[in-house]
């Protein structure tokens, strides 16, 4: 494993970002082979992150109530098909039809996102969003109940994150169990795999000594510190963890449940139940292949291929924290990520530190093609003798142009649409019409054609 890049990349990436810190743990066969922290878990105090830092794991919390869930049902106290009316008296039906548990898990109700979490995690930071008065499953259950005007299909034949189904799966488990969902939690799941420090409770949080400052984090200034929201995103994304315990965690489900749920189980938690809306562009590098939709939502766990190889995981983000944990069960390995803000997404860190641990082409991972192809062409550009000046950015996948006028400025979006030549060619709109913009690779530097005029790049 080619340690030196994967921590140059992680760096590069925390610095290009201003994520303030990142923990990472790497597992192979059965052990962890790899785990650091890297930057800064507290800014103010320039305290290091490591292996053992705490932080909040967001939606990756989905897994652990998904295999609660299963775990009552193989212990015939749930059944996946029930109708989630006969634990809860939610009475929305999409289509006419029930929802049942199952499609809780899939997050196929037919209802498309309500944003609760959204809402809810950027008033608290001081980003937008909503100030609902909610402070637990029961008012987001109140929050929902109106959601009959929302439905979009009917239950099981489409993907919607659903935050709001993954409150109602923690009341579903407290029904069936006979327990609260953070001791049943802590007593069927973290304390069988050893997870001593993670935790669902402020008071247990806050008296660990290692945990990270969660942070705001807006380009171009100082990290801001934020805070969790601990009743109110429980069993849809409360838990707080560090990448050690989560290793624990992932070699689980390597090792076929180690007595939590069965093989059986486990296999059918990442089984293809509903495709997701991403898929493959291959013609964007010039390739041919299939361009359906590859990657499927299971119960709290998605599914996409890499190098051949079925990826398993789970992202997660409340604003000020994000993390993703995946594995790969043909080669027994897996990842555990963890970090205190938002930035470069930890899905990418995730695949990285794999292909990496695996030996793989990097380069061929499609995220990392398309900044390989887009970065260079970022930077600051001249028309004739310069008559003319403009700026081009990187947007996400996209590239936005700028060109400077005081008196008539003029700012677009240049969307790729071939990007493995040396000429590459993005499109964007004009007057309602389609028009091509081309980048060229002359002369040791880079020009430009957007529509009447030719543009040279001059500069970062």
């Amino acid at each position: 494993m080619d340690i030196p890049f994967l921590e140059s990349f992680v760096f590069e990436k925390l610095s290009a970002t201003g994520l303030p810190g990142l923990s990472l743990a790497l597992v192979k066969n059965g052990e962890v082979v790899y785990a650091r922290g890297f930057g800064q878990r507290d800014v103010s105090y320039g305290l290091a992150a490591t292996p053992e830092t705490l932080y909040s794991v967001g939606s990756v919390t989905k897994s652990f109530t998904a295999l609660a869930i299963m775990q009552l049902a193989e212990a015939g106290k749930l059944e996946l098909d029930d109708p989630i009316t006969k634990y809860l008296p939610y009475t929305v039906k999409p289509k006419g039809e029930a929802i049942c548990i199952k499609h809780l898990l899939s997050h196929s109700t037919g209802i498309p996102a309500l944003a609760y979490a959204e809402a809810i995690l950027r008033h608290a930071s001081g980003v937008g969003g909503k100030a609902l008065p909610i402070a637990g499953p029961d008012d987001i259950m109140t929050f929902a109940a109106d959601a009959e005007s929302w439905v979009e299909t009917a239950p099981g034949e489409r993907w919607f994150y659903f935050n709001e189904g993954y409150a109602m799966l923690g009341q579903i488990i407290e029904q069936a169990s006979g327990e609260a969902y953070n001791d049943y939690i802590r007593a069927h799941i973290l304390d069988p795999l050893g997870m001593k420090r993670s935790f669902y409770s402020k008071t247990e949080v806050e008296a660990d000594g290692d945990l990270a400052v969660p942070y705001t984090v807006i380009p171009n200034k100082d990290p801001k510190p934020g805070r969790y929201l601990y009743r109110s995103i429980r069993s849809e994304g409360g838990l707080i963890s560090n990448v050690l315990d989560l290793s624990q965690y992932i070699m689980m489900y390597l090792e076929g449940g180690k007595g939590l749920l069965s093989a059986a189980g486990i296999k059918e938690m990442w089984e293809a139940r509903v495709a997701m809306p991403w898929q493959s562009n291959p013609s964007l590098f010039g390739d041919t292949g299939n361009s359906e939709p590859d990657t499927h939502y299971g119960y709290g766990l998605s599914t996409e291929q890499f190098f051949g190889e079925t990826f398993v995981g789970h992202g997660g983000s409340v604003g000020v924290a994000t993390a993703h944990m995946a594995f790969l069960p043909q080669s027994n390995a897996g990842v555990a990520l963890l970090t205190n803000g938002s930035g470069y997404p930890t899905g990418y860190f995730a695949k990285v530190a794999l292909a990496t641990l695996l030996e793989k082409d990097i380069k061929a991972l499609p995220f990392l093609r398309t900044e390989t192809h887009l970065i260079p062409l970022t930077g600051t550009y001249e028309s004739y003798k310069g008559t003319m000046t403009a700026t081009v950015s990187k947007n996400a996948d996209f590239l936005t142009f700028e060109i400077h006028d005081q008196a008539a400025p003029q700012k677009v979006i240049l969307v790729p649409e071939l990007l493995e030549k040396d000429e590459q060619n993005f499109f964007t709109l004009a007057g309602g019409r389609r028009l091509p913009v081309s980048f060229y690779r002359r002369n040791g530097t880079v020009e430009l054609i957007f529509e009447r005029y030719k543009f040279k790049r001059v500069g970062p």
